[in-house]
């Protein structure tokens, strides 16, 4: 089958859901720790997020939609634009529950780590703390947002670039010299409510051809 998005929108005849999450899979997820002008840290979960260049490091993630209930931007957007940092921090599958309490809208001011049972811990070289239960946490340096065409409600949509200036591993996560993903266990983002995890097993490799 063929739809035009724009015409047809995301659930045409035979789906009963918006369907484009199904569509790009699997995504990583993690979460995004920001702090604002006052040192109010917010921690919010994010599986629109990606590596987007290697040298220098860069990633991004998309702070979509306004603050639930409200027409004001998400903490994760405008504490980031404001202070110029924040920290990625990967989700490995033992922490899965922890990162779905996360996801809860939670007002202004209330302490997203601490109702989730994690664990802050001091970022290097930025100021939003770090999860120290992460795995894998990637300090970074904001470069710009990206204004992206607003939704069918007129939300805006966005961007934000970022260069990682700080990057933890843990040491228990790495054997012989490289990333153990069977230590580390990745979740990742499929449609809907499913999620999936990266299990050794399932990683192959295949040489380049030049």
């Amino acid at each position: 089958m063929f739809f035009d998005p724009r015409t047809d929108g995301m659930k045409p005849a035979p789906f009963n859901h918006s369907i484009f999450t199904s569509l790009v899979v699997p995504r990583p997820i993690g979460w995004i720790s920001t702090i604002d002008m006052d040192g109010v840290v917010n921690l919010a979960p994010f599986s629109y997020f990606n590596a987007i260049a290697a040298d220098p490091p860069c990633l991004m993630y998309c702070p979509n939609g306004p603050k639930k209930g409200t027409t004001e931007p998400k903490d994760s957007l405008s504490n980031a634009e404001m202070t110029k940092e924040f920290v990625f921090n990967l989700c490995s599958h033992d922490l899965r529950e922890k990162l779905n309490k996360t996801a809860r809208h939670e007002p202004r001011g209330e302490d997203e780590m601490e109702k989730a049972g994690l664990t802050p811990a001091r970022s290097v070289n930025v100021k939003p703390p770090r999860v120290a239960d992460a795995p894998i946490a990637l300090e970074c340096k904001y470069l710009r947002t990206v204004r992206l065409p607003r939704s069918s409600s007129g939300s805006e949509n966005n961007m934000i670039l970022g260069q990682v200036i700080g990057i933890h591993v843990r040491d228990e996560v790495i054997t012989k010299g490289t990333i153990d993903i069977s230590k580390i266990r990745p979740i990742a983002r499929l449609g809907g409510l499913d999620y999936s995890v990266l299990e050794p097993e399932n990683v192959f490799t295949m040489k380049r051809p030049d």
